[in-house]
């Protein structure tokens, strides 16, 4: 028996609870866990904004070390550090085809398996593929990847979702270039990874948005050069801090119809407005036809940052290793397995920056 966080059923409350996990069988890796990082799409799985087979331990931004393979498993092997990839790529549908592996239309596949049993033999599914919130977790062999070389363990679990999504949102969806102007809607572990990337990228004004004055110290030292206190007035405030115009790129890291339309009133005329953000279908954004063509703004959305986390990891991994991507600054809490339900709370409530679940 190993501990996890199990959803016994939408809407309800997260069970800390112990579950029999098999053994691995032909092409799967069995981890024991170093660290989870708990993520707003977390939340979204426990809340039916996203819909993933239940009852399920959730989880799936994580780290660990492998403890077993099974038979035809050749690119990792016990003793080995990994990221899990919660959305692997199948590498044979149309959007694989046109290498768009974010796009995978196979890649959640797997949360309809049988993962694990609760003590009394109820069937667990893997949430998004990993169940990262467990003690130990059996995975695909697609949904694990070599920690790079000279990154802390417990630290590469932010690799797997916030890192990816932010640096992605960043290089590759939005194309952000070197003197752009950049606003950054959410200050949390996504927001803060973002406000990094931008950095990165060379952005000259680098705006956060926020609900919480209290994140102005995290997203200053993430990156941003200006902080707004969201409001109704943000969109103006934004204007004002950038000649009038608006900046060249804004993100979107919230996932609500009031802050995407604030992201896209923000955005220069000709500029990119990139969502980010995971809302739910009542989440209801309008635009009339002649701001469409009046702006010529792109409203674009982005999916697990359009990375392929292959390649992208060891690009992010250099980047920490000399110092320019600090990992520890997206982490503002850690945490154990009975301190998740606390996590969530403060999701609800806009505190924090990401909270990592050590084991």
């Amino acid at each position: 028996m190993i501990r996890a966080a199990v959803l016994p059923a939408v809407g309800a409350p997260l069970e800390i609870t112990g579950i029999e996990l098999p053994e691995p069988g032909p092409g799967q890796v069995r981890i024991r866990l170093a660290a989870a990082g708990v993520c707003h799409s977390d939340l979204s799985l426990s809340n039916g904004t996203m819909r993933v087979p239940v009852p399920a331990v959730l989880g799936h931004e994580g780290s660990g070390t492998v403890v077993s393979v099974g038979q035809g498993v050749t690119h990792v092997a016990p003793g080995d550090g990994v990221v899990l990839n919660w959305a692997p790529s199948c590498g044979t549908c149309h959007p694989c085809s046109l290498g768009e592996v974010w796009l995978c239309v196979n890649a959640l596949n797997g949360a309809a398996n049988v993962h694990a049993r609760t003590a009394d033999g109820r069937e667990l599914h893997p949430g998004l593929n990993v169940a990262a919130f467990a003690e130990e977790t059996v995975v695909g062999a697609e949904c694990v990847l070599p920690v790079p070389d000279g990154i802390p363990l417990a630290d590469a679990a932010l690799l797997g979702c916030a890192v990816l999504t932010g640096w992605g949102a960043v290089h590759h969806a939005a194309r952000v270039r070197e003197g752009e102007t950049v606003a950054v809607f959410g200050a949390g572990g996504v927001g803060l990874a973002t406000l990094q990337a931008a950095r990165i990228a060379g952005a000259s004004t680098i705006v956060a948005v926020d609900v919480s004055p209290e994140k102005e110290r995290l997203a200053r030292a993430a990156g941003a050069t200006e902080y707004v206190v969201a409001s109704e007035k943000t969109a103006r405030e934004i204007r004002a801090l950038t000649g009038g115009h608006g900046v060249d790129v804004a993100v979107e890291c919230v996932g609500r119809a009031v802050t995407i339309r604030a992201a896209w009133e923000s955005t220069r005329r000709g500029g990119r407005t990139t969502v980010v953000g995971i809302g739910g279908k009542d989440q209801q954004v309008s635009f009339h036809a002649l701001e469409i063509f009046h702006w010529g703004r792109t409203l674009a959305g982005c999916v697990y940052g359009n990375a392929d986390p292959a390649a992208d990891l060891p690009v992010i991994a250099a980047h920490i290793r000399d110092g320019r991507f600090d990992l520890g600054a997206l982490v503002t809490e850690r945490i154990t397995l009975d301190g998740i339900p606390g996590a969530f709370d403060a999701m609800v409530q806009g505190k924090g920056g990401r909270a990592l679940v050590v084991f």
